[in-house]
């Protein structure tokens, strides 16, 4: 997990929702739930993979659903503070 490989993940808009989506859900998501309901399975793979990859999720077969979950006690102890501050930068932005 760097921190260039978390900054480039959450540049997308999409995988940022998604990062929003899992932080306000307080469990796991399965990927329908949590990847914005418009995109084809197949773009929803390539996010949650990205996001896998940068260590910001963890992904857990469930039966035949996949819950991903974000790794808030090992982001906040690698990076303190920066996926909230983020996440609270990304809300005032949207607000304006």
């Amino acid at each position: 997990m760097t921190l260039e490989s978390v900054l480039y993940a959450l540049a997308d808009s999409t995988r940022l929702e998604i990062v929003k989506k899992l932080a306000s859900g307080g469990c796991g998501l399965n990927c329908s739930m949590a990847a914005p309901a418009d995109l084809p399975k197949s773009t929803q793979s390539h996010h949650f993979q990205v996001l896998r990859e940068a260590g910001l999720i963890r992904s857990e077969r469930r039966g035949t659903e996949v819950v991903n979950s974000l790794r808030c006690t090992e982001l906040d102890k690698r990076f303190p503070g920066v996926i909230a501050s983020i996440l609270k930068a990304s809300e005032k932005t949207k607000k304006r």
